[in-house]
């Protein structure tokens, strides 16, 4: 199990906790993704851990996938490959959101059975005003979550939404001050942890049934149309307005 320093892992009883720990913003990519899911991986094989939270040990939850890095968005289906890897965890998670979660920092919040937030916390799946088509499976994620026509209005728009409207429209399912949200999430996995684990196991895998294959499916849609778009003259824009801090100005090519 890996405990690097910017993904440290820390156990409490039956409770593992993940914690993020990347600068400047938690970016996702390939190498980092793969090693999340590994660590998951590991701990559905340990019998010791019943319930895992997690969180970032910085202001930003995640900031989603870095495009000012060098050939960002010429294929990301490695990058998916890996961040799908997440959703066939077995045990249950809570994810601790208590700074922003955009893009696919907002898909990583997904791949969790609770989010425990904040008023402070943002929320955004700002992947429209980026020029570009959803992804991270989120097209079957977010609308499973809070229905497709609040999910939407979240993608047309990408707005931030702040945590306690995200928890009004069932985003996310507890709203405490910000202060608090790791040890309330942390509170909630050791609720979880006194449980039946063989019990709880199979509840998750009964109420979860073909949803990760189902993701994975949506997840090779969202690429077939992603990957074209990453060629556009709107990506760029998208990309460049983003990094400027300014509005995008897409002319639909």
């Amino acid at each position: 199990m890996s405990n690097a320093s910017d993904l440290v892992v820390k156990r409490d009883g039956h409770v593992v906790q993940l914690e993020m720990r990347r600068p400047p913003h938690n970016f996702l990519d390939m190498d980092y993704a793969g090693r999340l899911a590994d660590i998951l991986e590991s701990l559905d094989a340990d019998p010791g851990c019943r319930a895992i939270v997690l969180s970032s040990g910085m202001k930003t939850f995640c900031a989603g996938a870095d495009f000012s890095s060098p050939g960002a968005g010429k294929d990301p289906s490695q990058f998916y490959g890996q961040a799908m890897r997440l959703f066939r965890s077995k045990k249950p998670i809570i994810a601790a959101v208590s700074g922003a979660a955009v893009g696919a920092g907002m898909g990583l919040t997904l791949i969790a059975d609770f989010r425990i937030t904040c008023p402070e916390a943002r929320f955004s799946a700002n992947f429209n005003r980026l020029g570009f088509h959803p992804g991270f499976g989120m097209s079957l994620t977010l609308p499973r979550l809070i229905g497709e026509q609040k999910a939407a209005l979240l993608f047309y728009t990408g707005r931030r939404i702040k945590g306690d409207e995200a928890f009004a429209i069932g985003l996310a399912d507890e709203l405490v001050d910000e202060g608090e949200v790791t040890a309330r999430a942390l509170g909630l996995a050791q609720e979880i942890a006194t449980s039946a684990p063989l019990a709880v196991l199979s509840t998750r895998e009964t109420l979860r049934q073909g949803l990760a294959d189902r993701i994975v499916a949506a997840n090779q849609r969202e690429l077939a149309i992603q990957i074209p778009q990453f060629r556009t003259e709107d990506f760029r824009e998208g990309v460049a307005a983003m990094a400027q801090r300014r509005d995008p100005v897409f002319h639909g090519k």
